[in-house]
Parts: C-alpha cells; sequence; structure tokens
C-alpha cells in the first residue's frame, strides 16, 4: 500500500483504501475515549495510568521497573515515578530483589488489587451497557483486531527490541 500525496492512502487496485477508513475511524476512537474518560466516574479511584500499571503487576506478576516499563512500552523513569506515587498511596510496595539488590521489585498490594479490580469491573460493566447488542463473535473480533492493532503500534513506536517483544496489557492473559 502506497500513500499518495494526491488522492489519499491507496491500494493495491489505485482506488482509496480501507486504511483511510482506518485513519478516521482511529481518530474518532481517541475522541471517543477522552469523552469517556471525561464522562464517567469509572477513574475517581485510579487514574489509567495506575490502573494499567496494577493491571499489568496483576497479569504478569512482580516485576523490577526495567521490566514493567518494557511491558507498559514506557519509559523507565516514568514508570518509577509512576511506581513512587502508588507506593506513598500504599497502591504498590517495593523490595530489592534477591539475586541484584539494586533492583527493586514491585508487588501490589491487596488494596492496590482490590482498587484495580473495583475499576476494571466498572470498566467492564461499562463495555457491557454499550455493546450489549454485539455477538459474541463480533466482540472476539474486535477484541482481536484491538490486540493485533496494539502489537503493530508497539512494533512500529518502540525500536527496543526488549519492550517491542513485550506484551501489551491487552495481550497478556
Amino acid at each position: 500500500m502506497n500513500l499518495d500525496s494526491t488522492t489519499g492512502v491507496t491500494g493495491a487496485d489505485g482506488g482509496l483504501a480501507a486504511l483511510d477508513v482506518i485513519e478516521r475511524q482511529t481518530a474518532v476512537l481517541v475522541r471517543n475515549f477522552e469523552m469517556f474518560h471525561r464522562r464517567s466516574d469509572i477513574h475517581d479511584d485510579l487514574d489509567r495510568a495506575e490502573y494499567l500499571l496494577l493491571r499489568t503487576l496483576s497479569e504478569v506478576g512482580p516485576q523490577d521497573i526495567n521490566t514493567l516499563a518494557a511491558a507498559l512500552g514506557l519509559d523507565p523513569s516514568t514508570v518509577g515515578r509512576q511506581v513512587s506515587a502508588l507506593c506513598r498511596q500504599g497502591l504498590v510496595g517495593r523490595a530489592p530483589a534477591a539475586a541484584d539488590r539494586r533492583r527493586s521489585i514491585i508487588t501490589p498490594t491487596a488494596d492496590g488489587l482490590r482498587r484495580m479490580d473495583a475499576v476494571r469491573a466498572a470498566r467492564a460493566q461499562s463495555l457491557a451497557d454499550m455493546l450489549g447488542g454485539w455477538t459474541e463473535e463480533e466482540l472476539r473480533t474486535l477484541g482481536a483486531m484491538f490486540a493485533k492493532y496494539n502489537g503493530a503500534v508497539t512494533r512500529k513506536y518502540l525500536a527496543d527490541t526488549e519492550r517491542a517483544a513485550a506484551p501489551a496489557p491487552a495481550d497478556v492473559r
């Protein structure tokens, strides 16, 4: 597929490709996520960054900052600041790694997991309300396409191969 400066995104047949629809719908999706975030109270207990960090720890287990940063697709200094804030709130604990005491292992606390589970349940209910008329097949297809899209974004924008190989939170089961 090529990007044609005069006609837009084109496929092999020379006509407007599905990429044009995807580009537009991606912009609308981002806007809708922002609107959802502003107009719902789901993230009153935890903000998105806190939720994703706790969810990742819940799914992959205790991690050091670098591994956690790779799983989240963030810089270790950013994750370090997020972890410090969560430590102050009592939502994660930090302990020296047994093999290398210079490294800290981050573990969610019971309160951190409880609050993350509450946000996850509220998000799931909101999605169930919005997508209630969808079939199981449609839901699975959307989930698979989101996972594939997020994988492509990860591969394109995370130059560090270790980061690119790390599972995105949505891919961790």
